[in-house]
């Protein structure tokens, strides 16, 4: 859900947005592939996309078929010719849904700044670092116009049958593409009412989501029937306490073969965030050179990118009974 507050560039929540939990899986996908990987928050690392290309490749090796797929802002630290071409360019060949990062860089939401619909608990300085983020962006973007188009045929969610199981890959929440209500934040509060009643509107049994950076995997039960959440925080950037390193959600039928960062599993489903060890060094020329000191982007990310977050592993799983 969008937070309530009042209406500001980088705060709002555009009508664009926003849709009906109970549309979200009336047309779903099937699928072959034994593995999901679920990409969200790729933030234009071009690294962190080699990176889990090879752990994709690692997984075929070992038999399994793997689906990617990139549910939004795998813009954001690209504001670069080259860069930014590359990145969507490679993207673009999976499947992938629009972040709000994506969706202001094609169909620009007057007054929305970045979009991301910051809730008032996120001081006011990170949001304006990340309008004049955008606003640079969007002048990279602007001389794209193919790949400007592209993404403005891209959904703002998928709903995807995998072995029988319905999984429902958003971008933020079941109510807009830009919500916080599977934040881990949201999570420490307790909001397991308003999770049973997107659950029941959607009949899924997964939901896939991002945007809001922290990491959450979440498992219950819903009306008698397991359900799960898997929140990856980011893929490009660090998401725990003293660790660069960026996180994917991987959906399988079998146990991963790396190590993950946490896992929940019942028999004949395995549902890890697992960690993408991309090379920080050459990433860090390049964000550098792209963000220099002082930057906006240099402000508000790099001390993560190097260190992470103040979030220990301990506090990313849930669970509760509803």
């Amino acid at each position: 859900m969008c937070p309530g507050m009042p209406e500001t560039e980088g705060r709002t929540c555009p009508l664009a947005y926003r849709y009906r939990p109970e549309e979200l899986c009336r047309e779903p996908t099937h699928v072959s592939e034994s593995v999901l990987y679920i990409v969200g928050g790729l933030y234009g690392n071009p690294f962190a996309l080699d990176e889990i290309e090879a752990m994709v490749r690692a997984e075929e090796r070992h038999g399994h078929r793997v689906k990617l797929v990139f549910n939004g802002d795998f813009n954001w630290f690209n504001a670069d010719d080259a860069l930014f071409r590359e990145i969507n360019s490679r993207v673009l060949d999976h499947t992938a849904i629009l972040g709000n990062v994506d969706y202001e860089l094609s169909i620009p939401n007057a007054g929305a700044g970045c979009g991301c619909a910051y809730p008032d608990y996120v001081d006011q300085g990170v949001v304006e670092r990340s309008n004049q983020m955008m606003e640079r962006l969007q002048a990279v973007a602007d001389q794209h116009p193919d790949i400007q188009k592209k993404l403005s045929l891209l959904p703002r969610y998928q709903c995807l049958i995998f072995g029988g199981l319905k999984v429902l890959v958003v971008h933020g929440d079941p109510e807009s593409l830009a919500g916080w209500g599977l934040s881990h934040e949201s999570f420490v509060a307790g909001n397991q009412g308003q999770l049973a009643e997107w659950f029941r509107a959607t009949d899924a049994d997964i939901i896939a989501s991002t945007h809001t950076c922290l990491p959450v995997l979440w498992s219950s039960a819903v009306d008698g029937k397991p359900r799960m959440v898997a929140n990856n925080g980011a893929a490009g950037m660090g998401n725990l306490r003293s660790d660069p390193q960026g996180l994917v959600t991987r959906i399988g039928f079998t146990s991963p073969f790396g190590k993950p960062v946490a896992g929940v599993a019942r028999p004949g489903l395995h549902v890890s965030l697992m960690p993408v060890a991309y090379d920080l060094s050459a990433w860090l020329l390049q964000f550098d050179r792209v963000w220099p000191e002082n930057s906006p982007a240099a402000v508000s990310y790099r001390s993560r990118l190097v260190s992470g977050t103040s979030l220990g592993s301990d506090g990313i799983v849930f669970s509760s009974l509803s």
